[in-house]
């Protein structure tokens, strides 16, 4: 206990309820309330302590992963991801040009640029043509900020857009993330995008709604997301056991702040289960009044009704 409240302390991106969150922890070890608890039963009774305290979602007492516990070195872990992302397709569930020429990007994860740049780029390739674009963000559970600055780089016309900065404790440096100046493939401009949102959208994939929202790039979808902000390292405190700790906190150059804690709340406020049919409607509306070609006219009347 006392190795995850050093860690708590240490790494945590704010210090002050760090310390309140441990010495409450502290209080609560001493009076024996913690005594009989399995390890399983603790993280989650900590998690919910932290949350008390810090209303931090990425702050988390949990298992470790099946490649942290057989204690794989860092290469061999990166090998293990890596190979998880390609087996997934870089998150990229599915890719369709839907009738009416809207086209729909399912994403359940963020996968770096790195990695995944070119399944990235080759799926925006598929849509580039169409009218409208749908990003089906209901499933996603988040990711990489680099990741997020790629995909959302593709919906700006240049380099000039400053998308997000992100603040480290450890050394007092904020990083600032811009739109990419150069993109493989075809930039997706001047057509609408609609996201859609549940309320386990969480992590880098809210950074994606967040940042396309604040630019009024995109019109969110669905219900308001789960409300994580600050990217988090993992430290082991048992070999089974470890806590997550935001080390450092986004800062968004329009908003001045970020979703932590609150989500980002959709622009057209609907169950998640609606939201596809919802969206889809709005960009065969917008087809209709922005296109003159008639198989695209057809298809589009086809579908509204």
């Amino acid at each position: 206990m006392e190795k995850a409240l050093e860690l708590l302390c240490g790494r945590y991106i704010f210090a002050d309820r760090a310390q309140e969150a441990a010495d409450g922890i502290r209080r609560r070890l001493a009076a024996g309330e913690y005594d009989g608890l399995d390890e399983e039963a603790l993280g989650r009774r900590l998690t919910a302590e932290l949350f008390e305290v810090c209303q931090d979602k990425h702050l988390r007492v949990r298992p470790r992963t099946k490649a942290a516990r057989d204690a794989l070195t860092e290469s061999e872990t990166e090998a293990v991801w890596r190979e998880q992302q390609r087996l997934t397709n870089y998150g990229i569930a599915r890719v369709e040009r839907l009738d009416g020429n809207v086209g729909l990007l399912d994403l359940r994860f963020v996968t770096s640029a790195g990695v995944g740049g070119r399944a990235i780029a080759a799926a925006m390739e598929l849509v580039s043509h169409t009218n409208a674009l749908i990003i089906d963000l209901r499933e996603n559970r988040g990711g990489s900020p680099d990741g997020a600055v790629f995909w959302t780089s593709y919906f700006f016309p240049d380099g000039e857009t400053h998308l997000n900065s992100i603040y480290e404790g450890a050394t007092g440096q904020t990083r600032q993330f811009w739109s990419h100046a150069w993109l493989p493939g075809e930039r997706y401009l001047d057509r609408p995008v609609y996201l859609l949102t549940s309320e386990s959208t969480f992590s880098a994939a809210e950074e994606v709604c967040y940042n396309l929202q604040a630019q009024r790039r995109a019109t969110l979808v669905g219900e308001t997301t789960k409300g994580g902000a600050h990217p988090a390292d993992a430290f082991p405190i048992t070999p089974t056991l470890e806590i997550t700790v935001p080390v450092a906190r986004s800062i968004n150059p329009v908003t001045g702040t970020n979703w932590e804690g609150v989500g980002v709340t959709p622009d057209v406020a609907v169950a998640a289960r609606d939201a596809f049919d919802v969206a889809y409607r709005m960009a065969l509306q917008h087809t209709l009044a922005n296109t003159t070609a008639p198989t695209i006219l057809a298809e589009a009347r086809a579908a509204l009704e």
